[in-house]
């Protein structure tokens, strides 16, 4: 097996996971396919030139805004942000799980886990 088929099993595993746990926590399954593209929003960036579009993309699909918004919904036991950050969470690994990885400033096709065709 490819290590490349390996690391989007990983992913795929880790949507698994996170949807498995959104579910458990009886949120709305609404909701999670509503917003489960939002982050996307973060290609817009890629209307002003490469490198906006890569730096608003990354920070749209990097784990450390979800990971802290996560943190921030325990220590005050606020539900919507927890329900958020599950669906940024899971976005972010089924992206990562199809190939989209971070981008580089060279274009949109051009990540840290393979050159998208």
């Amino acid at each position: 097996m490819k290590l490349s088929k390996i690391i989007a099993f990983e992913y795929l595993i880790a949507f698994t996971l996170t949807a498995f746990f959104y579910g458990r926590l009886d949120f709305s399954w609404l909701s999670f396919i509503m917003f489960i593209l939002l982050p996307d929003i973060s290609m817009l960036g890629y209307l002003w030139n490469t490198k906006i579009g890569a730096l608003f993309y990354n920070i749209g699909h990097s784990y450390v805004f979800p990971a802290l918004l996560m943190m921030i919904a325990f220590m005050t036991s606020t539900t919507i942000f927890l329900i958020a950050a599950l669906i940024w969470l899971a976005h972010i690994f089924l992206d990562r799980a199809l190939g989209y990885g971070l981008k580089y400033d060279e274009g949109f096709k051009k990540t840290h886990l393979q050159r998208i065709m």
